[in-house]
């Protein structure tokens, strides 16, 4: 199998790779998993991606000439490297795919200077949270995402001994960003910050794209970094770790 940078031309591969990892993946329905695709999958979404090298990066497994896998990961400002979405055609899981992208995106992130992996998961994705611990992650977190209008808990896995909460000032005020509780953005992260170090009563969000606090959020539970433009959107879908 080779293992490449993705290209524009990938595109639609991309989107059928991706829709039918969730179709057997999870329970659910047609409408939920196009809304998905429409919303995380948009040919013109995933260019962005594509052309900004610096941050994002798609890799694509690819063999005899056809797309079976893909990885989609950032790198923030904090030297933490997420990976996104880690999707196998389900034709051809069981075969290593999934470790081979995992191994190769790890490897990039770490040339581009990340200094720390990470990976998010529902709790209830077996196979995903399996996958992680496999390749020695620890469970640093949990957090809450919704998919069509229902919410789960997510794991977060880090290659790390211990993330914890930075102190940083605002406004002469002490808050903390906690590094084991983000949401993800259209460029890199959203980390939570609190109030205390001990994690009581959430102040607002730290974007580690630009290293700044973002606190506006909308009814809709969307946010917007107002320095870079990096955008957290209310809801995320998970990806099949295989």
């Amino acid at each position: 199998m080779k293992i490449r940078e993705a290209v524009s031309s990938d595109r639609p591969a991309i989107r059928d790779v991706a829709r039918r990892s969730l179709e057997a993946s999870y329970s659910l329905g047609p409408k939920a998993i196009t809304s998905a695709i429409e919303e995380w999958y948009d040919e013109e979404r995933i260019e962005e991606v594509l052309d900004d090298e610096s941050n994002r990066l798609i890799l694509v497994g690819e063999r005899d000439g056809q797309v079976v896998g893909l990885s989609e990961s950032v790198l923030s400002g904090d030297s933490i490297g997420t990976i996104l979405w880690l999707h196998v055609d389900p034709a051809y899981r069981g075969e290593g795919i999934g470790s081979a992208l995992f191994d190769e995106t790890h490897g990039e992130l770490h040339d581009r200077g990340a200094e720390t992996l990470q990976g998010r998961v529902l709790a209830d994705n077996v196979e995903g949270n399996s996958f992680y611990e496999d390749h020695g992650f620890e469970r640093a977190g949990t957090g809450e995402v919704d998919i069509a209008g229902r919410t789960y808990v997510e794991n977060l896995y880090t290659d790390a001994d211990e993330l914890g909460r930075e102190p940083i000032t605002d406004d002469g005020r002490t808050v903390y960003v906690d590094h084991n509780n983000h949401e993800s953005g259209s460029m890199a992260p959203f980390h939570v910050v609190h109030v205390t170090e001990e994690g009581s009563d959430r102040y607002g969000y730290y974007c580690s794209n630009c290293e700044t606090l973002a606190n506006a959020m909308d009814s809709m539970g969307r946010i917007e970094c107002d320095n870079c433009g990096n955008v957290r959107k209310p809801m995320r879908w998970d990806a099949a770790y295989l």
